[in-house]
């Protein structure tokens, strides 16, 4: 215990004995009234009140020495960041016991609480998983009823179908994404061909909007989890589609960095002041807000997995001028046991 504490205890325990400390003074001054009153000689008053205060020194020393480790051990078990009742010091004060009782009835009710939103997360979830993948089915089959026909308007309401496809794929990551660390599965991956997976489910959009992919082929191997590193760049691909009207959307690997691919567009851009929290859960910045179907859930699962998968994900933009989204894919800092 370091001085500061020792002091900051030392001034609590008066505080706490302060009405005790001040009747004994009372009381001492009292019998020394009385004895001078009776005319005892004053160095046996000297001698009781001297042995009377040696022994309040030696009692006020024991109990402040236990005061100190009761501190202690409250204060260790504070700082372990879990807090279990059976860690909880014994009590040998009635009011004490009774802090503890509240204390566990608290205990007792968040733990109820906890249980019941615990069992009405999972249901949502089971039911959000369940809704996801039946979905998939009337999709699958009108894509088929759609993919032979010829007429503009099928392959509109075709593309249409894709994003509703889409959506329904984020529904399924966000419910996967506290719990995908179990779920990893980190092998070499070459990273042009993890683009290029990305890239061709966004084909018909390209074609649509009749937008230039500049995509040279390079060779690159990282070590990433294939499935959610495809699902991070078609996000990103989706984003840099949406938001670019004219021009061309290139794919590349970083100048400087190796393992970091860059995805840069011609679009829009993002506002200086909205750049630093593009990659918050719901936040929209003013382009969003322009794109009234914007949710602002995209960019931020892409950071999730990316941080999950200790990799990194940023952005440069100017606006107007187009936005540069690189993931760095470097494996130093991952540890496969």
């Amino acid at each position: 215990m370091n001085k500061i504490s020792l002091k900051s205890v030392f001034c609590s325990y008066i505080r706490r004995r302060l009405k005790t400390l001040a009747m004994l003074l009372l009381f001492s001054v009292v019998f020394i009234v009385v004895f001078l009153l009776a005319e005892l000689d004053t160095e046996i008053i000297l001698y009781a009140f001297l042995l009377c205060g040696f022994m309040g020194l030696v009692y006020a020393a024991f109990d402040f020495a236990a005061y100190c480790r009761k501190y202690v051990q409250l204060k260790d078990i504070a700082s372990r960041g879990f807090v279990s009742l059976d860690t909880l010091p014994e009590s040998n004060d009635i009011n004490e016991d009774m802090y503890l009782e509240i204390i566990r009835l608290l205990y007792a009710e968040k733990s109820r609480l906890e249980e019941e939103k615990n069992a009405i997360s999972t249901d949502m979830s089971d039911y959000y998983t369940m809704w996801a993948h039946q979905i998939k089915t009337p999709i699958s089959a009108m894509r088929l009823l759609l993919s032979e026909s010829e007429n503009q308007r099928d392959k509109a309401v075709l593309l249409e179908l894709f994003k509703i496809e889409q959506y329904a794929d984020m529904v399924l990551q966000y419910q996967r994404i506290e719990s995908m660390t179990t779920d990893l599965i980190f092998k070499p991956c070459d990273l042009y061909d993890l683009a290029k997976q990305a890239v061709r489910k966004y084909a018909q959009f390209f074609i649509r909007k009749k937008l230039k992919l500049n995509m040279e082929e390079f060779s690159c191997v990282v070590l990433t989890d294939e499935k959610w590193a495809v699902f991070v760049i078609g996000q990103v691909i989706s984003n840099a589609v949406k938001y670019t009207r004219t021009g061309e959307i290139s794919i590349y690997l970083h100048s400087e960095k190796p393992k970091a691919l860059v995805i840069e567009d011609t679009g829009i851009g993002i506002a200086r002041e909205d750049l630093p929290r593009i990659f918050e859960r719901g936040y929209t910045g003013f382009n969003g807000r322009l794109d009234k179907k914007s949710t602002g859930i995209g960019l931020y699962l892409c950071k999730k997995i990316m941080t999950n998968m200790k990799q990194k994900i940023y952005a440069l933009s100017e606006e107007g001028k187009g936005t540069k989204v690189i993931l760095d894919f470097d494996s130093e800092k991952i540890e496969i046991e």
